[in-house]
């Protein structure tokens, strides 16, 4: 037998949302498959949303997760605004990004603080801290309640918003609350500096080139713009759907994409390679550094982006948030026979909502594409190329095993919601 004749089974991946396993084969020091066995019961929310009147989608959709819901809330009340031609007022726009900008800062802090900051000290998890480390328990609990905070004055809670609604708002911030919410902001920017700093010095580098896919505009916000590829493609958001491939994995209860018949990637670090230069000018400026290792092919780098992009969050929610709020009606709404489509940036990546309603204002067809089932085809080949190179460094089968957990953690996976129940029809 060859000496790299292995197999890596890794059970019940740990600090990442969902279940999942991974199974590598090696023969002869390279790797002959690789698998990640995504195991969440399906979810039948593209089923169940069938038959409901348009205004109760938003609220069912978000139940996809927990930490993404304001996202999902969002994309779902785009796709029907355009489906209805709806056209909400610059506040209301401003509203919402606040609102997905909070949803960023809190699933990035949560990622970043507990999940990342034990690789990066050598740690299980963050109980195994000390007093050493335990200052950067604070800072996360510290971010994670400015963007819960914000999600709560903005959208009515801080998961599940109920204040969004298609058209606009029901419920405004007060000024004391807007107050409060640009104090915990400042009061966190400091923070997520010293986290910006230590990611950059303990960074791990896997070079692998890639084709990167996310939204761009002028102001690095994640609702609005259009898509473009690291291999320079600009597309709308209403033609995503055109480009994706859905390719059946069939040990696993989660399906993946590919773009245009090829993997791709999607998340915090596709977006900074490719609008990097659309962050605020106060986050370029103290980022500066940093952002000289941009475009970047390692995809250890998501971890490293995520943060750049929480202070990007803090530095655009201030300015968001200087400028008066009042209340507002909801914008007109005249249910017809149509088909939207929604198109966000999710922390995790590029999120896809297409809704087809009738004249009644009644649901007849949803499909979703979450981000985590965008990169499923992406960690795999990039797990299968990492364990070749850690094998050439002549790591043991036990640091091979600790490493790869690094990276899919790196990637922010998020196994439950990739399992949504879907029948997909591209058109």
């Amino acid at each position: 037998m060859h000496k790299h004749d292995f197999d890596i089974e890794l059970k019940n991946l740990s600090k990442l949302e969902g279940h999942t396993d991974l199974d590598v084969k090696v023969k002869k020091g390279k790797v002959v498959d690789c698998k990640l066995k995504i195991d969440n019961g399906k979810r039948f929310i593209t089923d169940a949303v069938v038959g409901m009147k348009y205004s109760e989608v938003p609220a069912i959709v978000s139940r996809i997760c927990g930490t993404c819901s304001s996202a999902h809330a969002l994309c779902s009340n785009e796709a029907i605004e355009k489906a209805f031609g709806v056209k909400v007022s610059n506040q209301t726009r401003r509203l919402k990004n606040l609102l997905i900008n909070a949803n960023h800062l809190r699933d990035h802090a949560m990622h970043l603080y507990f999940f990342v900051l034990p690789d990066v000290f050598g740690k299980e998890s963050v109980l195994d801290f000390g007093k050493k480390y335990h200052d950067w328990i604070h800072y996360g609990l510290e971010v994670k309640d400015a963007g819960n905070y914000l999600s709560t004055i903005i959208g009515g809670r801080a998961v599940h918003p109920s204040n969004a609604v298609i058209g606009g708002f029901t419920k405004f911030p007060t000024q004391k609350e807007i107050l409060e919410a640009k104090k915990k902001l400042t009061e966190s920017r400091d923070k997520v500096l010293k986290l910006i700093d230590l990611l950059f010095k303990n960074r791990k580098v896997f070079r692998r080139k890639t084709n990167y896919v996310g939204l761009v505009n002028k102001d690095y916000n994640f609702l609005e713009g259009k898509i473009k590829t690291g291999l320079g493609s600009v597309i709308e958001e209403r033609d995503f759907g055109l480009h994706l491939e859905r390719v059946i994995l069939p040990y696993s209860s989660a399906d993946s994409f590919e773009f245009e018949s090829k993997e791709f990637f999607v998340g915090a670090l596709a977006r900074l390679n490719i609008n990097r230069n659309s962050l605020n000018p106060k986050t370029k400026k103290d980022c500066s550094k940093y952002l000289k290792i941009f475009p970047s092919v390692s995809m250890f780098d998501n971890n490293l982006s995520q943060a750049i992009e929480m202070l990007h969050i803090i530095d655009n929610s201030l300015d968001l948030l200087s400028k008066p709020i009042k209340k507002e009606n909801l914008a007109k709404i005249i249910p017809k026979k149509s088909t939207g489509v929604g198109v966000i940036e999710a922390p995790r990546g590029t999120l896809y909502h297409r809704i087809d309603i009738n004249e009644k204002g009644i649901v007849t067809f949803v499909d979703l594409c979450i981000p985590t089932q965008q990169n499923i085809i992406h960690m795999q080949n990039s797990i299968a190329r990492y364990v070749e190179e850690l094998l050439k460094a002549n790591k043991s089968k036990k640091q091979i095993s600790r490493e790869i957990e690094e990276m899919i953690r790196s990637y922010d996976p998020c196994m439950a919601c990739a399992t949504n129940f879907l029948k997909m029809n591209w058109v």
